[in-house]
């Protein structure tokens, strides 16, 4: 199944010097997969039990996800058909990849709590923050580009978040006067994790964008160690599956500030895939997940 699967030569290349083949069939079975459609169920507007009621109303088949229990699987409508509902309209559901759920989740956020999201945009992180929290933690967001601000505003109004600070900037930029008790940064990447061969989405990725990656990786990083309190935690992702954007950026900037990576626990049934770097995670691209990685790192003093 590898040797026949449609990717750019360059990201193949990459690939097979990162894994061995038994590991590149798995990979490319995720690729190759028709993923169902996945929702979070948005509890500042709503509960589970009146989605479910609606679903069944519509007769939309779902199955629960074991490690979330405000996330459903969709089994028989497309994500176009699920725009179409009122429930989505009222933002009392929100379209969010299993994968991309799981960083908010390690990030643990409580009420009362400053917590930074660096790179916010469209906001499906920022409003999973506020769920959690009850609309009661202090969230800032950040996002420089004015078309993306305009979409997480649009999205943050709509699932009826009321305790962000939205910042038009780059998150690189904010004074180090700031502190923070959490951060999520959810890096920007080349996208290797979320390629759908099957959607022909194959020049998602470009080869020429590493060195461009890597940069702006390592500043956000940066700057969010030298924003997080001392003794106090942030999650670091990217929906890559590549070590260069993941484990290398770690390792990197390990040897310029003093943060320990802490154990991450998932559920079983979450794939997996090998790490060159302990206490660390990337989730296998499947018929369930997109590829992502995570990094859960705790500011020493």
């Amino acid at each position: 199944m590898w040797k026949q699967l449609n990717l750019p030569t360059e990201l193949k290349e990459i690939l097979e010097s990162q894994f061995d083949l038994e590991t590149l069939e798995k990979i490319a079975k995720g690729y190759l997969a028709k993923r169902k459609p996945s929702l979070r169920i948005n509890t500042l507007k709503t509960t589970k039990k009146e989605i479910e009621e609606i679903l069944n109303q519509n007769h939309i088949l779902y199955k629960e996800v074991p490690w979330y229990e405000n996330a459903l699987i969709i089994l028989n409508k497309t994500s176009k058909e699920l725009t179409e509902l009122a429930i989505f309209k009222e933002g009392k559901i929100y379209l969010q990849s299993l994968s991309s759920m799981i960083p908010v989740l390690l990030l643990n956020p409580q009420e009362h709590e400053q917590i930074l999201d660096m790179t916010a945009a469209p906001g499906s992180k920022t409003t999973q923050i506020a769920m959690q929290t009850n609309n009661k933690a202090q969230i800032t967001t950040c996002e420089k580009n004015q078309i993306r601000l305009e979409r997480l505003k649009y999205n943050i109004e709509k699932q009826g978040v009321t305790c962000t600070t939205i910042l038009k900037t780059d998150a690189t930029l904010l004074d180090d006067n700031f502190s923070f008790d959490k951060i999520l940064l959810d890096a920007p990447c080349s996208g290797s994790g979320t390629i759908s061969t099957w959607k022909n989405q194959t020049n998602m990725w470009e080869e020429k964008q590493k060195s461009h990656f890597i940069e702006v990786q390592k500043k956000l990083l940066r700057k969010a160690i030298r924003l997080l309190k001392p003794n106090h935690t942030m999650i670091y992702s990217t929906c890559s599956i590549l070590s260069y954007e993941n484990e290398e950026i770690i390792k990197s900037i390990q040897k310029e500030y003093p943060i320990t990576l802490l154990p991450i626990q998932l559920d079983a049934s979450i794939p997996t895939l090998k790490n060159q770097l302990n206490n660390t995670i990337t989730i296998c691209p499947d018929e369930q997940f997109e590829g992502f990685f995570i990094a859960c790192l705790k500011k020493e003093p």
